[in-house]
């Protein structure tokens, strides 16, 4: 009876240890494709001689890509997602963004959120097998997927080159120019919850080759109000996010208000000096949604000299197709001018998108199609951007 019961036991924990096995090889995987989807038609989307030449000669740059949190190597073409290394490289992408993750509340809304929901990110992190540490810190989990992408451009330095600095770009953009086809990976944080509430970590977190902050995500945080938070999003600016502020700005880092509260928007920009961005969003007054700020508040960011990123996804773009996302561009350039548009794509982020990195090139077409010229898109495509980052890091 002893040795049937040890039997079963035994049997139990091989059970308990290939589902375990199943979860982590496949589970992610399987989240992923449910939380990325591509709505791009089996076919593709149409794109003319004339708009796949213009798309060739574009410097292109994107604000806003979430890969780094599923775990993939970034080197390898995958089959699911919006973004990897090669895909960027076949869509012509000069510079991309990679943003790292690290807390999402359970049932997260545009409308409310609780900073003390259960997270997420937790279960993604075990499952996934990431370093023991970073399942329980969101400094260790935002260095984990920083380290990712470190060791892709050590691996492949003729692939992806981390950007650091001004001199970094200059050196990207040149070499794009002799035909080098490398692409430039920027390091930034969804939200500043990774420092944990202290300043020092800022410190650790530029070591690391972080050069991008969001103030925060889908929750109150200890630098103040999210769009999304608790209390209406009434609150604006804490005393230590004006402290991380200041900070950022002595390092030249870009402070990104993605997510900001109304609030915090207006004590952010009130800091004399301050160059924001919004890396991601559509326009409230083109697509009326509660993920969009106020359209005063965008023109308000363009006037202090900042970009405002447009996003893919239908909620910010109130539709699934590069027209949609033409308008919401074109609205952009209506509200804040054309040197102040970009692209933010939020590709990997948990949204749909009507093409994968490897298909941008419909994006080229349907500005041109909304009657945009060549010097408007490659402004909005990435030459924008490259001038801010010159500038600014």
């Amino acid at each position: 009876m002893i040795r049937m019961i040890r039997r079963i036991i035994l049997w139990l924990l091989a059970l308990a240890v290939l589902a375990a096995a199943v979860v982590a090889i496949w589970g992610p995987g399987f989240v992923e494709r449910r939380l990325n989807p591509v709505t791009m038609p089996a076919e593709g989307w149409p794109v003319s001689p004339q708009a796949e030449a213009l798309h060739q000669r574009l410097v292109i740059g994107d604000w806003h890509s979430d890969a780094l949190l599923w775990d993939r190597d970034l080197l390898k073409h995958a089959d699911r997602g919006h973004t990897d290394i090669p895909r960027l490289a076949q869509g012509n992408v000069a510079v991309q963004v990679f943003t790292t993750v690290t807390k999402s509340p359970r049932g997260q809304n545009y409308g409310q959120n609780s900073a003390e929901a259960p997270d997420n990110i937790t279960p993604l992190f075990i499952g996934q097998l990431r370093p023991l540490p970073s399942w329980f810190s969101l400094k260790e989990r935002a260095l984990v997927q920083a380290a990712a992408l470190r060791r892709a451009a050590e691996r492949a330095p003729d692939q992806v080159m981390l950007i650091r600095s001004a001199e970094d770009l200059q050196t990207l953009l040149e070499a794009r120019q002799n035909g080098a086809s490398t692409v430039g990976a920027i390091l930034g944080a969804e939200g500043a919850h990774p420092l944990e509430g202290q300043i020092g970590n800022l410190q650790v977190l530029y070591g690391a080759g972080f050069r991008l902050l969001g103030l925060t995500h889908f929750f109150d945080n200890e630098l103040g109000g999210s769009l999304h938070g608790e209390g209406g999003s009434g609150a604006g600016l804490s005393p230590f996010g004006r402290q991380v502020v200041e900070e950022m700005m002595a390092r030249r880092m870009v402070i990104d208000l993605a997510h900001a509260s109304p609030q915090m928007v207006r004590d952010v920009l009130a800091i004399p000096g301050t160059r924001p961005i919004l890396s991601h969003t559509g326009i409230h007054g083109q697509c009326p949604s509660p993920r969009n700020l106020d359209d005063a508040l965008l023109k308000a960011i363009a006037d202090k000299g900042g970009l405002i990123g447009i996003g893919y996804w239908a909620d910010v773009v109130c539709g699934k197709t590069p027209a949609d996302i033409a308008r919401s561009i074109q609205a952009a350039i209506a509200l804040v001018g054309e040197d102040h548009v970009s692209l933010g794509s939020d590709y990997d982020g948990s949204v749909d998108a009507p093409f994968d990195a490897a298909h941008l090139a419909a994006l080229t077409q349907a500005l041109m199609d909304a009657g945009l010229g060549d010097e408007q898109i490659a402004k909005v495509m990435g030459g924008n951007m490259m001038r801010y980052l010159a500038q600014m890091l």
